[in-house]
């Protein structure tokens, strides 16, 4: 069940490379700065690898940065890494899901359910903003299938 103040989203694209493929580059934590937008990522605990492994994101431009600090708790390559939000800002879960297509091809799907703060106003600032960071995650996910197309075709 759903809890009060919570917000979701999902945003998925088509990869013209296999699973494998996708899930190594998806978990490159550092190079996700290549086409995540305005975010770095560095690996904490356990070199941000398997269950355990802890990742630090920083989205943001000039002073205004986000920091996310996340726990995987499922690492199931070639297919699954779901992490759990522990920042004081940034709190809820988080899927990274590579489905394999026909012909080589995957179908890479990042969902978020957060647990929102300050309850009826953080709800409200988050139907504001939402539309905005889908469409922020939109560019980034079109980049990354760009970028792993790049890669595998030369």
């Amino acid at each position: 069940m759903k809890r009060r103040g919570s917000g979701t989203l999902a945003v998925a694209v088509e990869v013209e490379a296999a699973p494998a493929t996708v899930f190594a580059a998806l978990t490159d934590w550092e190079r996700q700065g290549e086409w995540l937008l305005a975010t770095t990522v560095v690996r904490s605990r356990q070199g941000g690898i398997g269950v355990g492994g802890c990742i630090i994101a920083r989205t943001g431009i000039g002073p205004l940065v986000l920091v996310d600090s996340m726990e995987i708790v499922e690492w199931e390559p070639p297919y699954r890494c779901l992490v759990r939000h522990t920042g004081r800002a940034v709190r809820g879960g988080g899927a990274f899901v590579v489905v394999p297509l026909p012909a080589g091809r995957s179908r890479f799907v990042w969902s978020e359910d957060l647990e929102l703060p300050l309850g009826w106003l953080g709800r409200a600032g988050f139907a504001l903003l939402r539309p905005m960071v889908v469409g922020a995650l939109w560019v980034s996910l079109r980049r990354f299938a760009r970028n792993v197309r790049k890669v595998t075709c030369g």
